[in-house]
């Protein structure tokens, strides 16, 4: 038994309400049980509750034994003097209110399949706690919880894009492009990427634009991968042209060390994500604001369509030649970009601007796009969940990571709906 698991029974009103009494005695009627708080105090507020034909309004508190009242100090927080029930589990004291008034008491009594269809989901070893169970809960309220998860997700990202905005004065390009960089690093550069962007300032960038060369030497020299001496004629250019517009700028480049390299595929070394990074802003200006223009994500995806320079049609590293290849931006890591960093400053912008439509596109762009291809959707398909798009796989990323590894069953809508099933126990078997 858990107060959690309490609470829950009571929001819901799974309990038995015919003929309640107070351990005193009482006819109790609950007309309504109150909303429930996360935060300090007691855990549901402005509850209507009739106590011998008399309405009471006011707050109900939850406890597994009447005397953790005591135990959890409540006799000494004011914020508890507006309680009008206790609601245990179990009644092993009387609970007074300053010094005479003695507070309603009423056990809660209820099924007792609704614990053990709990406890059995709280004691699963499986990748789930309702692995071979969810298929049981209906689509519709399948479809309706991951919405849910769709926008608390994005209400996450987009309260992390609200905090860099901030810190970049509220420019809207600034923030993207750092934004970006970090999803050009993928996983394993995300950090190294994000600092490149945060200490080579989109403006300087702007100002050497159409120069592709320099460009790069911004980008290489503020990586700190312009300090060796190699034999090759474009690392010298680079090295060249750096030493002018770092001193120009004023700039401090990053140390070597936090690039990453191992167990990576040549096309993710992060010399081939700079050069493309350095493509991107070749080609477009005003980037964010073109974005907000794009009518659906094939028109975002042609943006994202750019080529390497010359030299690194041929290289994977400085001053080591190999076979010339495009090296342009993949569908997949395209998708994986547009997820992770336009559909959240796309859906930011639109909720900081009161922007409806902004956020319909943020969700639209979420559905025209494949889903994602990792272990994590692989299992959700295994249990039987449809996954048509990364809507789909961006939602039940939020509710694996979120809900399920965190046992949260009681917060869940297929926990609810699992839990007050008659014939789990049979499924679970």
């Amino acid at each position: 038994m858990t107060e959690e698991f309490l609470q829950f029974i009571w929001k819901h009103k799974l309990f038995d309400d015919q003929n309640l009494f107070s351990t005193g005695g009482d006819r109790v009627e609950v007309v309504n049980v109150g909303k429930q708080n996360k935060d300090a105090g007691p855990d549901f507020f402005d509850a209507r509750i009739k106590i011998n034909n008399v309405m009471w309004a006011g707050n109900v508190e939850v406890h597994i034994k009447s005397s953790y009242w005591y135990q959890h100090n409540h006799q000494q927080n004011s914020s508890y003097d507006n309680v009008i029930l206790h609601v245990v589990y179990e009644a092993d004291a009387d609970v007074f209110i300053g010094e005479t008034r003695k507070l309603p008491c009423l056990i809660l009594k209820f099924d007792s399949c609704l614990l053990q269809n709990y406890n059995q989901l709280m004691h699963s070893t499986q990748w789930i706690s309702c692995y071979g169970e969810i298929n049981l809960v209906e689509k519709f309220f399948v479809r309706n919880w991951l919405d849910r998860m769709i926008l608390e997700r994005l209400e996450r990202k987009s309260a992390d894009v609200k905090k860099m905005l901030k810190l970049n004065k509220n420019s809207w390009e600034e923030t993207f492009y750092q934004i970006i960089a970090r999803y050009f690093g993928m996983k394993v550069n995300a950090d190294p990427f994000q600092q490149l962007a945060q200490v080579l300032p989109l403006k300087i960038l702007a100002r050497q634009k159409n120069s592709l060369l320099q460009l790069e030497a911004l980008l290489f020299g503020q990586a700190g991968m312009l300090n060796d001496s190699v034999d090759d004629a474009y690392y010298k250019n680079l090295q060249q042209e750096y030493l002018f517009l770092a001193d120009k700028y004023e700039l401090k480049p990053l140390p070597s060390h936090r690039w990453k390299w191992l167990r990576l595929r040549p096309g993710n070394f992060p010399t081939i994500r700079i050069a493309q990074l350095a493509a991107l802003i070749h080609k477009s200006s005003s980037l964010f604001s073109k974005i907000l223009d794009c009518v659906n994500y094939k028109d975002i995806q042609h943006l994202f369509e750019i080529r390497v320079s010359d030299y690194w049609k041929s290289h994977y590293q400085f001053g080591i030649e190999s076979k010339s290849q495009c090296k342009q931006l993949g569908k997949m890591t395209i998708n994986s970009i547009v997820i992770n960093s336009v559909v959240p400053i796309v859906f930011c912008y639109g909720e900081i601007n009161e922007d409806e439509e902004m956020k319909e596109k943020a969700l639209k762009l979420l559905e025209e796009i494949p889903e994602e291809k990792n272990s994590i959707i692989d299992k959700w398909k295994e249990c039987g969940v449809e996954v048509k798009s990364s809507w789909y796989s961006q939602a039940l990323l939020q509710l694996k990571v979120n809900y399920c590894d965190e046992y949260r069953c009681l917060q869940c809508e297929f926990g609810n709906r699992i839990i007050r099933m008659k014939n789990y126990q049979e499924y679970g078997k």
